[in-house]
């Protein structure tokens, strides 16, 4: 078959499952838990032979849509980037990915795909494309049913019928998450877990989507036609797509359609929903412990730690996960994920900070982090990509001092444009205009030191910004 297909990564979502890692501004999909890339760029990577998949397309919000430049540069692949107004849950996404899909070929076949799920073998999920792209191809709704490792329960689940053509089945049914008991009886009647990514004709899945809510699927559709282009974004207009029903895929369509068909695949899949299942995915010592950061242990077994930059050292204890970052440590036992949960909506309400954001902030510039703070005082580092800038602003509350400790700034003060080497500093009075510049070949670090009676980001008053965002 010539038929290629158009990859929809969906990464919008912001889960808490892997807190203190994990975090609203920057979620599961964007860390390197494994290595050096993250779980979206092995996404991308997965599907970018040309002979099988065509350009993808990225759904993703606003908050993110640096960061899914910036990793898809990384890796040198390009996407066309679509940017929800605000979340509605994997029904209108998907929704919005196929009409945008039809734009570019009326006849498009989409696969699409969570961003923060793991795939270990990408030779096995090839071919289950394959065998997928001919019944999509054909007018079913085909989803990947993989075969189970073990009785989860932390997964749905889903009852294969009879074939449809190769390795594709028929949907008997979909059922929920089970108990234990459950979830051996359905491995015995040869249930495959639901992996939650499909692949479809764009026309069957509007078609279907439109026999049980045509009124989303119109607005979703007007939400594209009325579309913006931002920088290379293709931003979704907010009104129309403000008044679709937020609702999964999987009841808005898939559990109503008589066209479902499953895929068995077997392809060491996990969709990294714990610090247990990020254990499971990771190399272990002799003794069953996993280290991602330094971490020493002592007559430990089966312990997983994640580490920024503290050494972690475990002796005496079993099954524990750690995981500790700059502002936030988390201690717990290796697979109480509900209680993780529990946990961070108490933390919410003691310390919502540290379930929003990290104390490194990602810029489409660079980073900025804090390092001390006063009463009156704020000590940052931050780092400006070569040939980026940050905006033309001012404070009315604070003054600032950089000091380049490496590359080389090219600083604007009201009229003044002054090179600043390393190991120089220059003072930004109160209420100056001012602008920071990397024009070198290098990062550019400094550290910034405020002084003033108010030090937050809300005292930025923007006058001219390259991201429009003045």
């Amino acid at each position: 078959m010539d038929r290629r297909i158009i990859p929809l990564i969906m990464c919008g979502g912001a889960g808490t499952r892997l807190w203190p890692a994990s975090r609203e501004v920057r979620p599961k999909q964007f860390l390197p838990l494994f290595g050096t890339r993250s779980t979206f760029q092995d996404t991308i990577l997965r599907v970018s032979d040309t002979a099988l998949f065509e350009r993808p397309i990225v759904i993703t919000n606003a908050a993110y849509r640096f960061m899914v430049i910036e990793q898809l540069a990384e890796i040198g692949c390009e996407a066309d980037v679509l940017l929800e107004p605000m979340r509605r849950d994997s029904g209108p996404a998907i929704a919005a990915g196929a009409v945008f899909a039809q734009t570019r070929d009326n006849d498009a076949v989409v696969l699409a795909l969570a961003a923060d799920h793991v795939v270990g073998d990408t030779g096995a999920f090839v071919a289950a494309c394959r065998q997928g792209l001919v019944a999509a191809d054909a007018g079913r709704i085909v989803t990947f049913g993989v075969q189970p490792e073990r009785a989860a329960t932390e997964y749905g689940y889903i009852s294969p019928g009879e074939i449809i053509t190769g390795e594709v089945r028929s949907v008997v049914k979909f059922v929920e998450k089970p108990d234990q008991a459950t979830a051996a009886d359905y491995i015995k009647s040869g249930y495959l877990w639901n992996s939650g990514n499909f692949m479809f004709r764009a026309s069957t899945l509007l078609d279907e989507y439109r026999k049980v809510d045509a009124e989303s699927v119109q607005v979703v559709s007007d939400a594209i036609g009325k579309a913006g282009r931002d920088l290379g974004f293709i931003t979704l207009d907010p009104d129309a797509f403000g008044k679709a029903k937020a609702i999964s895929i999987d009841y808005a369509v898939m559990e109503k359609t008589s066209r479902a068909s499953v895929v068995p695949v077997s392809c060491g899949w996990s969709d990294v929903g714990s610090w247990h299942a990020v254990w499971e995915l990771s190399d272990k010592d002799g003794q069953g412990n996993a280290a991602q950061g330094a971490a020493v242990f002592e007559d430990s077994r089966n312990c997983n730690v994640s580490t920024d930059k503290a050494l972690v050292a475990l002796e005496g204890v079993d099954d524990l996960v750690v995981v500790a970052t700059q502002d936030a440590v988390l201690v717990s036992r290796q697979k109480d994920a509900n209680g993780l949960k529990r946990l961070v909506a108490r933390v919410k309400g003691v310390a919502p900070e540290v379930t929003q954001s990290h104390l490194r902030v990602h810029r489409p510039w660079g980073s900025y982090q804090s390092v001390d703070n006063g009463d009156r005082h704020q000590v940052k580092r931050i780092t400006v990509k070569p040939g980026e800038r940050l905006s033309l602003q001012k404070h009315h509350h604070r003054s600032e001092h950089w000091i380049v400790v490496r590359g080389t700034a090219e600083v604007t003060v009201n009229e003044a444009v002054k090179t600043v080497h390393e190991n120089e500093s220059i003072y930004i009075p109160i209420g100056a205009v001012h602008r920071l510049a990397n024009p070198g070949k290098i990062l550019l670090e400094l550290i910034e030191v405020q002084t003033g009676s108010y030090l937050g980001e809300d005292d930025i008053i923007r006058i001219e910004d390259d991201y429009r965002r003045a």
